[in-house]
């Protein structure tokens, strides 16, 4: 996966152009990405660190390090966007921290219902109103990495960050949607032939 901010969100905004699915999107991908990072925060430290190096709520488990791995590729991919989320994602991590030492097994379950929820959601508004499989079933790791980000662009673009970049892409995802929409009829011809109708 390269790290070529307009292909990838040409990608997944082919997948997401329904008004519905991305207002789905934005509320459910963000929860998604913090309770998964609360799933990882269950771990131990993976690596010892000095006592004056320690984080209060961000000991270096999987949940912290995965929090820095996103905000890290993200500034990677988009520097600005990058750099006002990664500082968002460690505040969710370290209060992920802060629950599941405080709270244990009773966070853990709350966020596995949440979890779940908004993954039934998510599906349910790409079948309703984008009538397309979600873009993990093409490409998971891409899918998993780039959600949070594309609702993070989508959310600053509703605020008018770098309308130009929105508008190439705009113009790309239509693009794309009218090609899979082309190929969707073609298929659908194909079938009709061979099933002699």
């Amino acid at each position: 996966m390269a790290l070529n901010l307009e292909k990838q969100l040409q990608f997944y905004g082919s997948y997401h152009h329904n008004p519905a699915n991305i207002a789905i999107h934005v509320v459910c991908v963000p929860l998604i990405l913090v309770t998964g990072i609360l799933f990882a925060t269950n771990t131990p430290p993976l690596v010892p660190l000095p006592e004056t190096l320690q984080i209060p709520n961000l000991p270096p488990n999987l949940g912290t390090i995965t929090a820095i791995l996103y905000g890290s590729l993200y500034m990677l991919m988009e520097p600005v966007a990058g750099g006002l989320l990664a500082p968002l994602l460690l505040a969710a991590t370290a209060y992920s921290n802060h629950l599941t030492s405080t709270y244990g097994a009773t966070a853990n379950y709350w966020a596995l219902g949440l979890h779940l929820v908004c993954w039934v959601a998510q599906f349910v508004g790409h079948g309703v109103f984008e009538g397309r499989a979600p873009a993990l079933l093409d490409n998971l790791v891409q899918a998993l990495f780039l959600a949070p980000f594309f609702v993070w662009m989508e959310i600053l673009f509703l605020l008018g960050y770098r309308p130009e970049l929105r508008a190439r892409l705009d113009s790309a995802v239509k693009k794309e949607i009218a090609k899979f929409r082309e190929s969707k009829k073609l298929d659908g011809a194909a079938k009709d032939k061979m099933n002699g109708s």
